[in-house]
């Protein structure tokens, strides 16, 4: 690759860690490039888990600490065992599973998403509430399965994340996101020591999103995502995301599953 090809992954991997911090789903953005620049799908796959190792840790430790960040991540630590269990297992069968049915299904779980943030936006900006019953046997369970998408691909898994949060334990877009943050970094870390072990992650390639995907994690985490109407503004970076990404993946489903050969 030349200075072209590394500006264009700074570039898009600052994007996708903007992205991943408010919503989820810049792994659409990295992963495509790094197949699109030529890297085989799989090691595309292992590549991609530097930069996102990178963006998650930066942007857990660009969050400002107050109060609320604080009881946040303290209600994230229930689900910690499902995270490293379904990740590590995701990650182990990411060469065995058919990726093809999963980007299909996960196609369809978006278009649903995306009708009920046009249809009941309410439900994506109510405040926090904290008398529901959030830790719960079947939230348990969803968010192993979520590290389970997310050990074996990684993308959409923020906006699975921030369903689960918004919708089913109630928890307001702002506080879901400091939630998602810690989660997502959680998934990583089994998923990326399993794919090290491949010995298939490209480090240049995967170092120059990572550059991009921190500057993009801190700009995300530390600023924007406290702005006044953070919930507003990641519902309709949600809108955007889950338009494009649902379209693609339902028409690109049966390509990945080939290159995925």
């Amino acid at each position: 690759m030349g200075i072209t090809e590394y500006l264009l992954l700074f570039g898009g991997g600052l994007l996708a860690g903007i992205m991943n911090t408010l919503a989820g789903n810049g792994s659409a953005i990295t992963l495509s490039l790094l197949i699109f620049l030529g890297l085989p799908p799989n090691v595309a796959n292992a590549t991609n888990r530097i930069g996102a190792m990178v963006q998650t840790i930066t942007a857990v430790l660009s969050v400002r600490k107050t109060p609320r960040t604080k009881f946040m991540f303290k209600e994230t630590q229930w689900f910690f065992i499902p995270s490293l269990i379904g990740s590590t297992l995701g990650a182990f069968l990411a060469v065995k599973i058919d990726p093809g049915v999963l980007e299909f299904m996960i196609g369809i779980i978006m278009l649903l998403l995306l009708a009920t943030l046009l249809n009941k936006p309410k439900k994506w900006l109510k405040a926090t509430n904290l008398g529901s019953k959030s830790k719960t046997l079947l939230n348990w369970f969803l968010i192993f399965l979520i590290g389970l998408y997310g050990g074996f691909l990684q993308m959409g898994i923020g906006i699975m994340i921030l369903s689960v949060l918004v919708l089913l334990m109630q928890y307001s877009l702002k506080d879901g996101n400091i939630i998602k943050l810690l989660l997502a970094m959680v998934f990583l870390i089994p998923a990326f020591f399993v794919f090290l072990g491949s010995g298939e992650m490209q480090w240049k390639p995967g170092v120059a999103l990572a550059c991009g995907q921190a500057i993009g994690a801190v700009i995300g985490a530390r600023y924007i995502l406290f702005l006044p109407k953070a919930n507003t503004y990641v519902r309709w970076l949600l809108i955007v995301i889950l338009s494009i990404s649902s379209i693609v993946m339902l028409q690109l489903h049966t390509l990945l599953f080939n290159l995925f050969q």
